[in-house]
């Protein structure tokens, strides 16, 4: 019989079985009854992966499986690569080690990310604060390879309200955020380094996020609701020369602050005056809102985000949010980190990606604008 799964687990267990030890861990988590799926494509794998060494070479069946078999070194396929256990779930998932993994895994993003490129990408550390809009944006770095290590901060649980814009099920629901992220990009790839901070960004712990000299964060997306984490994180970055940026899911808006080349830079462009995150802490909720909107453009919202504001409380529950704008929001942010970590220009900046104005709009109102 099964014993249950850890609620709590995060980090799949890798046995490599070229090992002895790890072969008789391997018999053993077999022989618990814990196992409900073994998923073993290896073969295909494999394939794939001389397809990938060899893309010039019109192989037939037979060179194919000699180039196979020359890669496993004539090795019982059960004993290559890595066997990775999910213990959420109960599958355990046979995959190729972690240079071939990620060199087929990857092999689609050639050329537009070199292989140079992505092996840089993937000695980055990535922080994530706020993880509903910031779901969206780990999960398409970790797809994009951009970023090998992640640190992830949310003090909150998956609730119903957040299926409409978070890629999760209804057997997530009560899952901590930070939880439900990490699970999520493991199942991407198992070899990557995540660590929680599932009681959320507080000022005893905001240090520790950032990291000291040897595992500093190389970039911040900063994406929660808390004015005064916002503040507290962008002084914290601007201190450690970290660059940020920020979805603001509406209109397309992405925030671009380059404190790693202006560490002098205001926060928000300086349109946050000269409160800092003690003083903005103190604010009561009218005057964090305010100040919430002065940061972000109130006169620049989208209509129905202008609406929005004066309703909430009373016939809304809380910020409006769609699915589109998270997903859009996760593929500009994992853009414009992939060229800022590879060390392109970006300018610090607020840029407007608003598909209203660029699909279906006027003709001579079609294009996109940025402010700095």
């Amino acid at each position: 019989m099964p014993r249950a799964h850890p609620a709590g687990a995060v980090r799949p267990v890798l046995y490599r079985p070229q090992e002895e030890v790890d072969r008789a861990r391997l018999l053993d988590l077999l022989a618990s009854g814990d196992v409900r799926e073994v998923h073993d494509r290896i073969d295909d794998q494999l394939v794939e992966l001389v397809r990938c060494l060899k893309p010039g070479d019109d192989l037939t069946d037979g060179q194919l499986a000699a180039a196979v078999d020359e890669l496993c070194a004539r090795a019982d396929r059960r004993h290559f690569g890595t066997w990775v256990w999910y213990p959420w779930s109960g599958r355990l998932v046979h995959v190729l080690a972690e240079r071939e993994f990620r060199r087929v895994r990857t092999d689609r993003n050639r050329d537009k990310i070199t292989s140079v490129e992505q092996e840089r990408l993937l000695d980055c550390r990535i922080g994530v604060i706020g993880l509903s809009v910031g779901n969206s944006a780990a999960l398409t770095c970790v797809m994009e390879g951009v970023g090998g290590s992640f640190r992830l901060a949310d003090f909150d649980r998956l609730g119903l309200s957040n299926l409409n814009r978070l890629r999760a099920g209804v057997h997530d629901l009560g899952v901590p955020k930070t939880v439900l992220c990490a699970r999520q990009m493991y199942e991407i790839d198992p070899y990557l380094d995540v660590e929680l901070w599932s009681e959320g960004i507080t000022e005893d712990s905001l240090g520790g996020f950032f990291g000291d000299a040897e595992h500093p964060l190389d970039l911040l997306i900063e994406e929660c609701d808390t004015p005064w984490v916002k503040v507290a994180a962008r002084e914290h970055a601007r201190a450690c020369r970290v660059p940020v940026l920020m979805d603001a899911n509406d209109r397309g808006l992405l925030d671009v602050e380059r404190f790693d080349e202006e560490p002098d830079r205001p926060l928000f462009h300086g349109r946050g005056g000269d409160l800092n995150a003690r003083d903005v802490r103190g604010l009561d909720p009218a005057g964090a809102m305010a100040y919430l909107l002065q940061v972000c453009d109130e006169g620049r919202l989208s209509p129905a985000m202008t609406d929005a504001l004066g309703r909430i409380g009373r016939t809304l529950s809380s910020w409006p949010q769609l699915a589109s704008g998270v997903m859009l929001g996760g593929a500009l942010v994992t853009d414009t980190a992939r060229r800022i970590l590879l060390g392109r220009p970006v300018a610090s900046g607020r840029y407007y990606v608003d598909l209203e104005e660029l699909i279906g709009a006027v003709p001579d109102l079609v294009g996109m604008g940025a402010v700095s």
